[in-house]
């Protein structure tokens, strides 16, 4: 009988540690679907961040080049008006 009720609290034992595991498994499992979603909206993030970088990009290029025509333009009106 001795060997019998020992092996039902090893058995009792066994079943509360694979009942903790299993709910430490649970915990993990929702730790890393947590990190999967922090890490695709940080690179959604990064891809529209990269995105508006180039808009930026675009736009300055585009300044500058607005910016050349008129100072050529006052250049021009310059030299015209010392020939004057």
């Amino acid at each position: 009988m001795t060997i019998e009720r020992w092996n039902d609290e090893m058995l009792d034992e066994l079943a509360s540690s694979v009942s903790e595991l299993r709910e430490s498994m649970t915990e993990v499992k929702d730790g890393i679907d947590g990190l999967r979603i922090t890490a695709q909206t940080l690179l959604q993030l990064a891809a529209q961040n990269q995105q508006n970088m180039e808009l930026i990009k675009e736009r300055q290029a585009e300044s500058d080049q607005r910016f050349n025509l008129i100072l050529e333009e006052v250049r021009y009106l310059i030299r015209g008006n010392q020939a004057s």
